[in-house]
């Protein structure tokens, strides 16, 4: 399939290096499933950086399993960060052409690099995320189809962040501009956003390899702490005032009922 898609550009594409940023916290019910839909990519020039936050005794036996695979590199804290930490850190050791951001819990498609790089290059995008689908811990079955807009500036993303960061790859020259924040949540939110600024716009690659899980024991009580964040990071990093946030808040709010429902 991929020789197929790429044509005469297959080998140019070859040339483009990945690397994929993988925060982990204690994600011992998912994270194999996650680095198995990584290390089977068609798309085969890629490194992945693991950032583990001081995770428990069993996630980190898991992830010994891969500490000789050649693609992989893996940090281990002794002291639990954040998630923004990780992912900065990882930022620092990246050198590529092209960065992609999953989660522990999160899966892509097998042609979702390749499908991806071959969009930016034909485009000449610098930012792009794909369409996804949502489930629920409980199981593998669909629970939504999310299709953001085709493309985003930044007043309309902080009206609907339908951005999901494991759908995200962005050129290295690009992602390196910006940091994510050391906020408890959200801390993708200001990153996406300065990025945006950045670059003008990002781009939807209208297909959907990306799948987003919902874990169930956390849905009611990170929504509110979600919006409280973003309110913050509005107020003193996106420089909002008032009124204009609480637009954000409002817009934001609605779209995530559209995304994921109310409960």
């Amino acid at each position: 399939m991929l020789e197929k898609d790429l044509g005469g550009e297959l080998k140019k594409m070859h040339d483009m290096s990945v690397n994929i940023i993988l925060p982990n916290y204690n994600s011992s019910n998912y994270i194999d499933l996650t680095l198995k839909s990584i290390i089977d990519q068609d798309y085969k020039n890629w490194k992945l950086i693991i950032v583990d936050d001081s995770s428990d005794v069993k996630t980190k036996d898991i992830l010994c399993n891969y500490l000789n695979h050649k693609n992989i590199q893996i940090i281990f804290l002794k002291k639990n960060k954040g998630q923004g930490f990780c992912r900065n850190l990882a930022l620092r050791y990246s050198k590529s052409d092209f960065i992609a951001f999953i989660d522990s819990d999160d899966l892509w498609h097998r042609e979702k690099l390749s499908n991806q790089i071959v969009f930016m290059e034909k485009n000449n995008y610098d930012f792009t995320y794909t369409n996804y689908d949502t489930f629920r811990d409980d199981n593998l079955k669909k629970n939504k189809s999310v299709t953001p807009p085709l493309k985003f500036n930044f007043e309309s993303f902080i009206n609907n962040t339908s951005i999901a960061t494991s759908s995200m790859v962005i050129r290295g020259s690009l992602a390196k501009k910006a940091k994510f924040t050391r906020a408890k949540s959200c801390d993708d939110y200001y990153y996406k956003c300065k990025l945006i600024k950045n670059n003008k716009l990002a781009h939807c690659l209208n297909k959907t390899l990306t799948y987003y899980r919902i874990r169930n024991n956390s849905i009611q009580s990170s929504k509110l702490r979600n919006l409280i964040w973003i309110w913050k990071i509005n107020r003193d990093l996106n420089k909002l005032n008032i009124f204009r946030n609480l637009i954000s808040i409002f817009f934001i709010t609605v779209n995530s009922i559209r995304k994921y429902g109310i409960r």
